[in-house]
């Protein structure tokens, strides 16, 4: 493959603390960056830079981390457009429509929902995402669901198992037995294609005695535990979630003074070191198309919680790949300063992931970065809608380029 120099950078985003201008973002002004084998091997001023077999020229633009979105739903078929439109009209959300895209996807074959996801992930991929998680939870079947995983292994490490989104139509009112099969055939089923196991624990969908025990189940499989959690309200999911050491709790739209101290005293706890912390994942597509209220990111910034932002792309909630525009939205609507959105959306993700190779340029890094066609990291929120990813380089291999 042969060495490869990025140069004439105007603004390079490392997310190491420490160095350039010290701040979280860790800015370098005339930097460069020198990739081997598809890893950063060198940061520094660009009049030092090593010689190399190919050069990229940024053309003054900022260059970043690739995105990292933690939080993602792929594997799916169908289309929910009226569901919007009815939402857009005044019908609230109430997260019912899971199961239209449950029967949907159960019909289609496993070459229909590969296409999806595959075209997913470079419509992402073109807008900068370079690490991408997704989860199953549209089969709620055991053949559906490992099916859901295999095919999502195709294309990320980042997989979930989600078998409890929600109790599938042929279980209504009998909520214990579709646990038990969760938490056995299905999770037997779905683990080999997993990293992580997850639950929508919501009013209308599981409780904290049911998301225990399948977390707990899905933990002793050797999954890592993810949580869907308090996005329509109070509930218990913020808390299981800090008590079973969660990588992450996504949504996190109400919270408790409680349940902020608790996502706090996960980052503040350095005994045990980083991989304790709970990251409070916030995905402000999904209110945008809801019409619900944001997450005060503000609240938990300022009390030292560690929070990610990711797209949760899904045909229902929150159909958005883009995470410049997530980037955008948590400027504006969730009291989030440019700087902190774009850490949130690179190392954040990184951090809910429980990654360290990712979100972050430095030597040993994984080679994902994407060069902006404008002079700083602002402008992802200073000109929302605009296509400003000029070229996406993964793994040290240039992607697409504007």
């Amino acid at each position: 493959m042969g060495s490869l120099l990025v140069d004439d950078i105007g603004e390079l985003v490392t997310n190491v603390a420490g160095t350039g201008d010290g701040s979280p973002l860790g800015l370098r002004r005339d930097a460069a960056v020198l990739i081997e084998d598809g890893r950063v091997a060198w940061v520094g001023p660009a009049r030092y830079a090593p010689a190399a077999d190919r050069r990229v020229d940024a053309r003054g633009g900022a260059v970043l981390p690739g995105f990292v979105d933690s939080h993602a739903h792929l594997v799916f078929a169908g289309d929910r457009a009226a569901e919007f439109a009815a939402r857009m009209a005044g019908e609230p959300y109430t997260g019912g429509g899971i199961r239209t895209t449950v029967g949907a996807t159960r019909a289609a074959s496993d070459g229909q929902l590969r296409a999806t996801v595959h075209r997913l992930v470079g419509e992402a991929l073109r807008q900068g995402t370079t690490t991408i998680e997704t989860k199953s939870g549209y089969g709620l079947t055991v053949a559906d669901e490992a099916r859901s995983l295999r095919i999502a292994a195709e294309v990320t490490a980042e997989t979930t198992f989600l078998g409890a989104h929600v109790v599938p139509a042929e279980y209504a009112g009998r909520p214990d037995d579709y646990v038990g099969l969760v938490c056995g055939p299905m999770l037997a089923a779905a683990a080999p294609y997993a990293r992580w196991v997850d639950v929508f624990c919501e009013r209308g969908a599981f409780d904290a005695d049911h998301a225990r025990a399948i977390l707990t189940v899905g933990q002793a499989a050797g999954l890592g535990v993810r949580l869907h959690a308090n996005q329509l309200g109070p509930g218990p999911g913020v808390q299981l979630g800090v008590e079973l050491g969660a990588a992450s709790v996504d949504h996190c739209t109400h919270l408790s003074d409680a349940d902020v101290d608790a996502l706090a005293s996960t980052t503040m706890d350095r005994v045990s070191g980083p991989a304790t912390t709970t990251v409070a994942t916030l995905l402000p597509g999904a209110e945008f198309s809801t019409r619900s209220p944001y997450p005060d990111a503000r609240r938990l910034l300022d009390a030292g919680v560690t929070v990610a932002l990711a797209t949760d792309c899904n045909p229902g909630s929150s159909y958005t790949s883009s995470m410049p525009f997530c980037v955008a939205l948590a400027v504006r609507e969730m009291r989030m300063t440019p700087a902190e959105a774009v850490w949130a959306a690179t190392a954040g993700g990184a951090r809910a992931l429980r990654r360290d190779d990712v979100g972050v340029l430095r030597p040993g890094a994984r080679a994902d970065l994407i060069v902006l066609d404008a002079p700083s990291h602002l402008h992802l929120a200073y000109r929302p809608g605009v296509p400003l990813i000029r070229q996406v380089l993964h793994n040290g291999v240039p992607q697409c380029r504007s």
